[in-house]
């Protein structure tokens, strides 16, 4: 592209000009005007031009008022290279070919082009500071060999063309060391992006995380509690003692979730941290056990714990947990069985949760987030969900969780 674009096709970005961390475009450091470095270049220009008219006093022109100022005003643009590298460029090679062609002496007044022309190319406005480099050259080269006959100083002979290759060859070298900054500041925006990103995708995996997790916590407390409150109401006339256990059982739940939340929570306040509190796992599974009791649901676990690392203890945790829950919310049902097995030969663990059903209202596994979050647990390990209506009329929950990370992964 001849001109730079800014990300989502915005306009050409200026030298200087870069996205802001809050996305919104604009930059401070443009704000600030290049004061120092103008000013210094520009007496520079003007100490170094004098000390070369006393060299070529007997070949060019006296370096006169309007030769001053002609290098003031080259030198001054410099003070815009950061908002309009395009103007600059081509004002600083105009008052150069103006400079030349009045006669003055040769000096550092093509330090003014170069730093026009570096500025330009940075800002990716490469061809439009080839053109105007390429336009002082050809301009130096009508000057030098046609036009000198009727321009000052009289008496004035063509440049040699070895004269020329030189100015060539510092006009390549211009072009090049800009290029040369130009694609190494392409490849600092490139990776600064990817980690802009990528700190994205980890704040979007931290808050998926965070919202399974709360979720999975409370949709199991809160069908718990839903149950007991409705066994204490039906029970409170008729059988206080019942309703009292109901009772007792709503306080236990609501606790441990609380426990829970405020654990999660404390992620966010404290990002970083070691967990106040270890993460649950299988070695939990009689506190579901008797939660579900207290729903009215019969859970008969069968097969042996194994030790799982962390990440699929909990993932394995929160999947029973919930297909449990469903089967409380949405099951007929009052009779569940939970199946653990270890997969030697493939490094798996086999979870499987069974209900006779039948559904009541919606289906038995739910409909909403729950096996959306179970799926996306599985998948974070590698693992499967499989979930679906039996042939009997129950609905069973089928989990394969890799107790091994593969190499390539």
């Amino acid at each position: 592209m001849d001109e730079q674009r800014g990300r989502g096709g915005g306009p050409p970005r200026w030298w200087g000009r870069r996205d802001g961390a809050d996305g919104s475009g604009t930059d401070r450091g443009v704000g600030r005007w290049p004061w120092r470095s103008t000013v210094l270049v520009t007496a520079f220009v003007l100490a170094g031009s004098r000390f070369a008219a006393g060299q070529q006093a007997d070949d060019r022109a006296h370096l006169d008022l309007f030769a001053r100022l002609l290098l003031v005003v080259g030198s001054g643009l410099l003070l815009w290279r950061q908002r309009h590298p395009v103007l600059v460029v081509f004002g600083t090679a105009t008052a150069a070919m103006v400079y030349l062609g009045a006669g003055y002496p040769y000096g550092p007044v093509f330090l003014t082009v170069a730093l026009g022309c570096f500025s330009a190319v940075v800002a990716g406005h490469r061809k439009t500071a080839w053109t105007a480099v390429g336009m002082l050259w050809a301009g130096h080269v009508l000057i030098a060999h046609w036009l000198y006959q009727w321009l000052p100083p009289s008496g004035d002979e063509a440049a040699s063309w070895g004269q020329e290759a030189v100015v060539a060859a510092w006009v390549v070298a211009i072009v090049a060391v800009a290029e040369l900054v130009r694609v190494r500041r392409e490849q600092w925006d490139r990776e600064r992006a990817e980690r802009a990103r990528a700190a994205r995708r980890r704040a979007d995996e931290e808050r998926l995380r965070i919202a399974r997790e709360l979720h999975d916590v409370l949709a199991h407390s809160i069908s718990v509690i839903n149950v007991q409150a409705g066994v204490g109401l039906a029970l409170l006339d008729s059988d206080p003692e019942q309703a009292r256990t109901a009772l007792t059982t709503i306080k236990d739940a609501s606790k441990e979730a609380l426990g829970e939340v405020h654990q999660v929570l404390d992620t966010l306040r404290t990002p970083g941290d070691a967990p106040r509190a270890p993460a649950p796992g299988l070695d939990r599974l009689p506190e579901l056990v008797e939660q579900a009791a207290g729903a009215g649901l019969t859970v008969e676990v069968r097969g042996t714990v194994p030790k799982l690392p962390p990440g699929a203890d909990l993932a394995a945790f929160r999947i029973v947990q919930e297909a449990l829950t469903n089967v409380v919310r949405h099951s007929g049902s009052r009779h569940a069985r939970v199946r653990v097995d270890v997969d030697e030969a493939d490094g798996a663990l086999r979870l499987r949760v069974d209900d006779d059903g039948p559904a009541t209202g919606a289906d038995a596994g739910g409909s909403g987030n729950g096996l959306a979050g179970m799926r996306e647990r599985a998948a974070a390990l590698g693992g499967t969900i499989e979930a679906g209506p039996r042939e009997d009329g129950g609905f069973r929950v089928l989990a394969v969780l890799p107790l091994r990370v593969k190499e390539d992964r």
